[in-house]
């Protein structure tokens, strides 16, 4: 594989890098990757494997879009709102280099899919925010023999390794054997994300990829990564393959892909019926506006999202302060409990009726329905 005037151009500062060269740029072009992700770690992995010149880039995303995507998810712009995220990224890697092929997937990858998207391409990245992919992609690459360059972020932390059993390392089932329980870890959606963080460990990630496209270097494979932005502070714990291991141990249970939602716990939501203790925004518009019905709204949030988007006249009593202050309440009085999404509104109402309390309600959908809903002047966060 040859590299025009062009290319020799753009490439200048590797190529009198020793240890790249003309050589190692023309191996770092013959390289395929598949980036599962065109979101938070997607972002700067793909336009810095296009910026290196990978020569060809697939994108596996079926997502779209949204302004919250914006505080992080950079190969995505304001004008992107609502377009494919694998449309938007194409567009932005051949803005970055025309001389790299990007091949978009525009579909989520399962059991079904993944051992066809996977098999073309030299690497895998990891770029993914669920376990369920983690561990399918993960078994992909294993039974493919394929390298896979594994990130994550939350909050302030990010881990990044490279998961290679064929290449004597470990994989993503000799460091976390089992899941957590569904719901025990949240999403960066529940939990947030410093914007940046992706894009430290994103960089990681690329790094690890060019390293084995050349074939240099010392990789994280049997090692995990540890970062924290707050503390500026990097650790790093050794891995080692696990004998015992379902997929890549000395005598594999696993030898296809498997269910990975049923494996993570997770399982399929119920047809949409009506919760007795649940009420619609529309009711807790009608006890707003009628004092005289006796019904009381409180806000179970936490009080930075209440500075973010309140409802005029929802009192704040946080859930993570409820234990402690639930005798403001009057047991006998009616009230409407709302959060972000419906969810802590119902704990809250879980808790006030083991103490007693007979009238209580959560409100579906909690100040995000009361946005959609009521009032679009309520900020949706």
């Amino acid at each position: 594989m040859q590299l025009n005037n062009d290319e020799i151009r753009r490439y200048s500062r590797h190529l009198i890098l020793p240890e790249v060269g003309l050589a190692g740029q023309k191996r770092i072009k013959a390289t395929s990757v598949l980036c599962i992700g065109a979101g938070g770690l997607g972002s700067p992995i793909a336009m810095y494997l296009a910026a290196a010149g990978i020569g060809k880039i697939g994108i596996v995303d079926f997502d779209t879009v949204d302004y919250s995507n914006l505080q992080r998810q950079i190969l995505h712009t304001d004008a992107d709102v609502g377009r494919s995220k694998a449309e938007s990224a194409k567009e932005t890697l051949a803005g970055i280099n025309p001389n790299t092929e990007v091949v978009i997937h525009n579909t989520r990858i399962s059991s079904e899919n993944a051992l066809d998207l996977i098999r073309p391409y030299d690497i895998v990245v990891d770029g993914t925010d669920n376990f369920p992919t983690r561990y399918l992609t993960n078994d992909a690459c294993v039974l493919l023999k394929k390298p896979n360059v594994y990130g994550s972020i939350f909050r302030f932390e990010g881990q990044a390794s490279v998961f290679a059993p064929h290449l004597g390392g470990p994989c993503y089932r000799c460091l976390y054997p089992e899941p957590p329980p569904p719901g025990m870890v949240p999403s960066c959606a529940e939990g947030g994300v410093l914007g940046v963080l992706p894009g430290i460990i994103g960089c990681i990630q690329t790094t690890e990829i060019l390293k084995l496209a050349l074939g240099k270097g010392n990789l994280l494979s049997g090692r995990l990564l540890l970062f924290n932005a707050l503390d500026m502070k990097f650790r790093e714990l050794k891995l080692r393959r696990d004998p015992q291991c379902p997929i890549c141990g000395d005598h594999p249970t696993i030898k296809e892909l498997i269910d990975y939602e049923t494996f993570c716990g997770i399982v399929p939501e119920p047809e949409p019926t009506s919760n007795p203790d649940e009420v619609t925004v529309q009711d807790m518009k009608r006890a707003l506006d009628n004092p005289a019905l006796g019904i009381k709204v409180v806000d179970v949030r936490e009080e930075d999202e209440y500075e973010i988007a309140k409802v005029a006249g929802v009192p704040l009593l946080p859930l993570s302060q409820l234990t402690e202050r639930f005798t403001e309440l009057d047991p006998n009085h009616q009230y409407y409990l709302h959060c972000k999404a419906g969810v802590r509104s119902m704990k809250a109402l879980n808790f006030l009726r083991q103490q007693g309390f007979k009238y209580v309600k959560s409100v579906k959908g909690g100040i995000s329905a009361w946005s959609e809903e009521i009032d679009r002047n309520v900020p949706r966060y």
